[in-house]
């Protein structure tokens, strides 16, 4: 695990960002191609806005899509394809995008086509966010960290659909659909590289529960720790609930929270 805190939400999503084309550009080099999975949500947006300024050969990138809300129009503002199509895929020339069709007519069809596109080949790159209750995609504690499939479907607990409704994406909790397609905690973990940017001050205490708790599947991302190769970029809103003994044995960090 490594910890990077900078100055500001934008400089974390830089950075992250300039780690993340490092390790495409590593992956198309040596094996000609990359396949990445992406969040989405209000705390990304730094991140993407560098992300495609990124010197990648986007043609050899597969993108694939983490979560997406059943029953959700695309054409809704709250669409993660929509999302991801506006901040991400419409902006680089692409080699393959593969979306989570959450409104499709059989959403176990859709659920099929992802098993068989996932197992075609590793994931080189989760960009994986954490969510105020600690989730990690739409695995709302308890988390299911049993399930070996690569996507499932999965209920949304009230933290989760509160969160959504706070950051503007919906009128209220009514509006929010009960039920998503999920990228399973397997298939997070089976990425050989994840990249964490989780800014701002209400993931404060999501952060510090992740890093102080032991793994628990009431606490969905302490999963991320067991990772090999897991780096959690922070601003110093996200990390002003941590100890500063943690952040100086375990991280990098351009400006440190103060306590």
């Amino acid at each position: 695990m490594q910890i990077h805190i900078y100055q500001d939400a934008d400089m974390t999503g830089k950075q992250a960002a300039i780690n993340a084309a490092v390790w495409i550009n590593t992956c198309i080099q040596e094996r000609g191609k990359a396949r990445i999975v992406l969040s989405t949500g209000a705390s990304q947006f730094p991140f993407f806005e560098h992300f495609v300024q990124q010197p990648i050969d986007w043609a050899a990138v597969e993108m694939f899509h983490l979560d997406e809300y059943i029953g959700l129009s695309e054409s809704h503002p709250a669409s993660f394809r929509k999302y991801l199509k506006e901040r991400f895929a419409s902006r680089v020339p692409l080699g393959k995008a593969y979306f989570v069709d959450g409104d499709s007519a059989d959403v176990s069809q859709s659920l099929i086509r992802l098993e068989q596109l996932i197992a075609e080949a590793p994931l080189d790159l989760g960009l994986i966010g954490i969510g105020e209750n600690a989730h990690i995609a739409f695995n709302d504690p308890p988390a299911d960290f049993s399930a070996r499939t690569a996507y499932k479907i999965v209920d949304l607990d009230d933290d989760c659909k509160t969160q959504q409704v706070r950051e503007g994406w919906f009128q209220d909790l009514d509006h929010v659909p009960k039920q998503a397609i999920s990228m399973t905690v397997h298939g997070i973990m089976s990425c050989s590289k994840i990249i964490s940017v989780v800014p701002h001050e209400v993931k404060a205490n999501a952060i510090k529960r992740t890093l102080e708790s032991d793994l628990t599947n009431l606490i969905p991302a302490t999963m991320l720790k067991s990772h090999a190769d897991w780096s959690l970029y922070l601003d110093p809103a996200s990390a002003s609930l941590l100890p500063i003994r943690l952040v100086a044995a375990t991280s990098q960090y351009a400006e440190a929270p103060t306590k």
